[in-house]
């Protein structure tokens, strides 16, 4: 189920901290954080992460990623990462 991450009451929350309050919430992660890869091991996460790399979160930016977005999500295991884009 999607849900907006502004609505959830994160705000303020930094880089690996992301983990403990998503673990439970979320199947997929997607993220821009390129730092989030050398936090704690995603093996011991209950969610797969999808790392995407764009020049920008711009929209513009983001758009030709989707077919690429959508296919890593398919069969995501928890603890796996997968990277999206240059």
């Amino acid at each position: 189920m999607w849900k907006p991450f502004s609505g959830l009451g994160w705000a303020g929350i930094k880089n690996g901290e992301l983990l403990r309050p998503a673990t439970g919430e979320f199947d997929v992660l997607l993220t821009m954080d390129r730092s989030l890869k050398d936090q704690p091991p995603f093996a011991e996460q209950r969610f797969g992460v999808v790392l995407i790399r764009a020049v920008s979160n711009r929209v513009a930016d983001l758009i030709p990623l989707v077919p690429a977005i959508l296919a890593a999500i398919e069969g995501i295991s928890p603890g796996e990462l997968r990277r999206v884009g240059g």
